[in-house]
């Protein structure tokens, strides 16, 4: 063993000891936020949630998945037949008015900026996402809403009650995690008959359970890109091919502008089943002739989003003989690729205020408290990182400075899965952070705290040690700023808390300016050296900040004029970081 993995192993098993306040070996192998299982479950909110996650899926599942991928009637069957223990059958599901949506990159964006769209048409929407930000009933909406807690214990339960009591010996009683949650929105947008439900596919598209979906009324393709490799392929084709999978014969569909092999992929897929695919026009060309088109969502990015969301909302509108769905301008018959181009129109007054009304949290989002400016966004491939660059370096630029003094940009960052984090903190460098700050996607250490918020799918030493090997990456990076006396062991107290871990490196290879938190919790509390007039956290245990990089650091922060941080990375992250900063999304 090298002596670089050495000090790696030796600091995580210091660090995840004192964090967990284990006592033997043993102690380090429970699970995330683990929580007992109630023994005759209650009707709270709580509850459901924690029987919930006991359906979270493992990583024996996730290969199983792969080794089914080359049948994807396996596994759309065994969604059908949890559909149908579960009380409906797959033609319900056609009276929905399902507007289906798929992508790699912006794709719930897009399924936000098409349901406040038709929201705005006085229409009752429903709107099934993933994944949540701080509470699961997130992940199913009513008029741009997540449903009531009451509501979702009330469904939750149903569902259950009834999976439980069609078991039989040839089936598996429940369906994992993301199905059940999929299982449950239809029936709640059946049993609150909505108008219309604009449904987000959860990984790919072709193998994704909610393809039960048999006749939506439009499909739609986001941007696509390179993640969940192991499960969807290693190339933009393959991934297309997979993202493809949701095209219905005769069912409208429209995708924006991606590089030409995806594309021909999607259309190949299109013609193969006689499915209307359409490349969407960009956004101005809605705009010829009218006012600026304002989104709520920021960043450049957006505007290929909002594009898409016009077509979906026109065309849905279309459909159902709807009045009121802009007015057609003059048609392009030039072909892209082989592909026509979606009708232009001037967009209604419901449509310009369903966009400018768009909220969608931890996506371009940012709060602005006191010195403070967090910047909230949850890209995790290349492309999104790409993006988010962008925009917070616009961001930046555009700022007004209300005072002349030294400012300070920090990185917040983590990265779970499959994911090349070097790649993605190496897109992240030209944004010239004064601090890179890891953690997990964990709000405190401890197990007390909402079951929203559980994993049961990796281990506490598992996320440190992938924290660890993000600043590693990042101090390659960036070592050529390296400081030579720096070269030391965590200085943590005996006995006191490893809640900063700064794992010792050789000289000239360690960044002053990185440091790894235990959770987001301590992270947030050294970020903000409590001049957040939102966070004021408790003090800081005795030791937490005793590593003279974290207490120079401390300074630092506390005498600046501004303080920007980049949350991004996981949309877990973020989601850590709101329910701490926005307490009120936590009720």
């Amino acid at each position: 063993m090298s002596q670089a993995a050495s000090h790696l192993r030796a600091a995580l098993s210091l660090a995840a000891a004192s964090a967990r306040g284990a006592t033997t070996p043993g102690a380090a192998r429970r699970r995330l936020s683990a929580w007992p299982v109630p023994q005759e479950p209650s009707m709270e909110y709580q509850d459901a949630v924690r029987m919930l996650n006991t359906l979270q899926t493992n990583a024996g599942y996730l290969e199983q998945v792969k080794r089914q991928r080359g049948d994807p009637q396996t596994q759309l069957e065994a969604m059908e037949l949890y559909l149908a223990r579960s009380g409906l059958q797959v033609e319900d599901l056609d009276r929905l008015n399902i507007i289906h949506v798929t992508g790699t990159k912006g794709k719930g964006s897009t399924c936000a900026f098409t349901e406040c769209i038709l929201r705005n048409y006085g229409l009752k929407t429903g709107f099934f996402s993933s994944p949540h930000l701080v509470q699961v009933r997130e992940r199913i909406r009513i008029n741009g809403q997540p449903i009531s807690p009451e509501l979702f214990t009330k469904y939750f339960w149903r569902v259950y009650h009834r999976l439980e009591e069609t078991k039989d010996s040839s089936c598996v009683s429940m369906p994992p995690y993301f199905r059940f949650l999929t299982l449950m929105a239809f029936h709640v947008f059946l049993q609150e008959k909505v108008d219309l439900a604009v449904v987000e596919v959860g990984i790919g598209g072709a193998y994704d359970c909610t393809n039960i979906i048999r006749k939506p009324v439009v499909c739609g393709v986001s941007s696509l890109g390179i993640d969940h490799t192991s499960l969807l392929g290693d190339t933009l084709e393959k991934i297309a091919w997979q993202k493809g999978g949701i095209f219905k014969q005769g069912v409208p569909a429209f995708t924006v502008l991606q590089p030409e092999g995806p594309l021909a992929v999607l259309r190949d897929r299109a013609q193969q089943i006689s499915c209307p695919l359409y490349l969407c026009p960009p956004l101005e060309a809605l705009e010829e002739g009218g006012p600026p088109l304002m989104l709520g969502l920021e960043g450049e990015h957006q505007r290929s989003n909002a594009a898409l969301a016009l077509q979906l909302a026109h065309c849905w509108l279309q459909q159902q003989d709807h009045q009121g769905t802009g007015e057609l301008k003059a048609s392009r018959p030039s072909l892209l690729w082989q592909l026509p181009l979606a009708p232009t129109f001037q967009p209604t007054s419901h449509m310009r205020l369903g966009l400018r009304n768009t909220e969608w949290p931890g996506r371009t989002q940012v709060l602005r408290r006191g010195p403070l400016t967090w910047y909230l966004d949850g890209a995790h491939t290349s492309s999104s990182v790409q993006a988010c660059v962008r925009w917070f370096r616009q961001a930046l630029q555009g700022r007004q400075r209300l005072s002349a003094g030294p400012e300070v940009r920090v990185l917040l960052f983590n990265s779970t899965g499959d994911r090349d984090s070097a790649a993605l903190l190496k897109l992240l460098q030209p944004c010239q952070f004064d601090y890179a700050v890891f953690c997990p996607n964990l709000t405190e250490v401890s197990s007390t705290g909402s079951a929203d918020q559980q994993n049961f799918t990796v281990t506490l030493d598992q996320v440190l040690l992938r924290c660890l090997e993000h600043q590693q990456h990042w101090n390659c990076l960036d070592e050529e700023q390296a400081s030579p006396d720096l070269w030391s062991t965590p200085s943590l107290e005996p006995g006191g808390p490893a809640s900063l871990l700064l794992a010792p490196h050789p000289p000239h290879s360690c960044s002053a300016s990185s440091l790894v938190f235990s959770c987001i919790s301590h992270a947030l509390q050294w970020i903000s050296q409590g001049r957040d007039p939102v966070f004021q956290p408790p003090r800081p245990p005795r030791g937490l900040f005793a590593h003279p990089v974290a207490a120079s650091g401390a300074s630092v922060l506390q005498e600046a004029v501004a303080i920007h941080v980049l949350v991004t990375g996981s949309l877990h992250l973020v989601g850590g970081v709101l329910k701490l900063l926005e307490p009120s999304l936590s009720q």
